[in-house]
């Protein structure tokens, strides 16, 4: 199957959907139906992408609605009889019934079957994974069966939980596919936007969510740098665009969300710079163990990470995943009765600064990061197995030293972990040498808690660029790394 020009990217996510409708079954070299299941929070491309498949490939796309159980089974099987154009005869009872009767539609069919937000259908009928379970086992109507069973849903927690710990379909899915945001040099090639400087103001708002270029925004793009400013207001902050409200609806959606206040101030701390579970719970008013649970939940959703301390064993950051939701905590949430009156303009701009440094700043600080886990054996002499944030107690000077990027090699026994690179990076302030320094100073207090330094890379990722003294001291030490915006966006080497 090639895939549709109207798809743009996903070329890894194609592949791998290919492979699997086109694949054997569970048992080798036999026929037999094969379960897939692909998520991604919403707004990702998934139902775009899936109905691509099923056009290139002859198959059944159902998408769910909520519904009671008697109605979805009435709707999905009018869509199996509109698909194989055969009259069922005896219409079926319950889900024992239905997915039975889609086996054997698709005997002699080896194609993708999608059922659509699947969510839509557990939560009504609880029993429905136990089913689909049972029927691709042993003796199950799968067997005899080429279905390709794709089950798709954006509601992350019941997604994951499908195929986690004891959970009935555990062990049954032939894949596994989960649909991420662009990246972000493919999200500035899917807006159109060549100066990096932009794309990277851009990205900090609206992040790599293939929706909101078209359907939020109706194909608005800032024109240039000049204009960003402009486009943020008549988008973002503009009470009558869809992209106003869609951070709440997010959180909203998710159905292990209860709590919604509660929500939102854990992910306003964090957007605040409060990215320790002890900073978090401060902000919020709360004990530390309080939180824990609000943590789970979003990152069951996938709204939020928990990133480790590369360099103290068993500290870790939290970080919003979803660029909207950062904007609007740090940005519109506490100015949200000023917009909703269409005082955007007034709002914008007091709080610009506060997008630069609260936003722009640390979302810069995630791109350096995303870089060095792109980069080749060659940029820091050998693949990145970990790229991370961490911290270097500094005890001489009663400080600490954060490193924005830290790049390690891959453990090997008996001996010390390789440091490939240590790296700072900045957004608004041309970097001297004073952040050189300071990598100069964590090296040494590294390589005296154990680990191999001798061969890191020290660098610089500057969004505003370098002082003359830093340029030259990169010029005659090649364990000096310089990464401007131009390189950050591949447009340099």
């Amino acid at each position: 199957m090639t895939k549709p020009e109207r798809v743009f990217g996903r070329a890894r996510e194609w592949e791998g959907l290919f492979r699997f409708v086109a694949g054997k079954g569970p048992v080798t070299g036999q026929n037999g139906a094969a379960l897939g299941v692909v998520s991604g929070r919403r707004r990702q491309g998934k139902s775009f992408l899936l109905q691509a498949l099923t056009e290139a490939a002859g198959g059944m796309y159902f998408a769910a609605t909520e519904a009671t159980e008697a109605e979805s089974l009435r709707l999905f099987t009018e869509a199996l009889t509109r698909y194989t154009r055969e009259v069922v005869d005896i219409p079926p009872r319950d889900w024992n019934d239905a997915i039975i009767l889609l086996f054997r539609a698709f005997r002699d069919r080896q194609v993708p079957v999608i059922i659509d937000e699947f969510p839509f259908l557990s939560r009504s009928s609880p029993a429905l994974p136990s089913i689909i379970q049972r029927e691709l086992g042993p003796g199950g109507s799968g067997r005899q069966s080429r279905a390709r069973l794709v089950l798709c849903g954006s509601a992350m927690s019941v997604m994951g939980g499908l195929l986690a710990g004891q959970a009935p379909l555990r062990g049954r899915a032939g894949l596994e596919l989960v649909i991420h945001p662009f990246r972000y040099r493919e999200a500035a090639d899917f807006w159109g936007i060549t100066d990096p400087r932009l794309a990277v103001q851009v990205h900090a708002v609206l992040g790599g969510t293939p929706a909101y270029r078209y359907e939020f925004t109706q194909g608005d793009v800032p024109a240039d740098l000049d204009d960003f400013d402009a486009w943020v207001i008549r988008t973002v902050l503009n009470p009558q665009t869809p992209l106003f409200r869609e951070a709440r609806y997010l959180l909203a959606e998710e159905p292990e969300i209860r709590d919604p206040a509660l929500y939102h101030s854990v992910l306003a701390a964090i957007a605040s710079g409060n990215s320790t579970n002890g900073g978090i719970a401060s902000y919020v008013g709360r004990k530390s163990d309080q939180i824990t649970h609000p943590l789970h939940v979003l990152e069951d959703c996938a709204l939020v990470a928990r990133e480790p301390d590369l360099f103290r064993s068993g500290r870790a950051r939290y970080r919003i995943v979803e660029p909207l939701i950062t904007f609007y905590e740090a940005i519109m949430r506490r100015r949200w009765p000023e917009l909703e009156i269409h005082r955007a303009e007034r709002v914008w701009g007091s709080v610009r600064q506060s997008f630069l440094a609260q936003v722009v700043g640390p979302h810069f600080e995630m791109l350096c990061r995303d870089f060095a886990v792109d980069a080749d054996q060659n940029l820091y002499g050998d693949f990145p197995a970990e790229v991370g944030a961490g911290t270097v107690p500094d005890p001489a000077r009663r400080s600490q030293i954060e490193i924005d990027v830290a790049v390690l090699a891959a453990q090997e026994p008996g001996r010390p972990r390789r440091v490939l690179s240590l790296g700072e990076a900045k957004w608004g302030e041309v970097m001297g040498r004073a952040h050189l320094a300071r990598l100069e100073r964590a090296r040494a207090l590294l390589e005296g808690k154990g680990y191999d330094t001798r061969d890191t890379v020290l660098a610089c990722y500057g969004g505003s660029g370098f002082a003359t003294d830093l340029t030259s001291a990169a010029e005659t030490d090649p364990k000096i790394l310089l990464v401007d915006l131009d390189r950050l966006h591949g447009y340099t080497q």
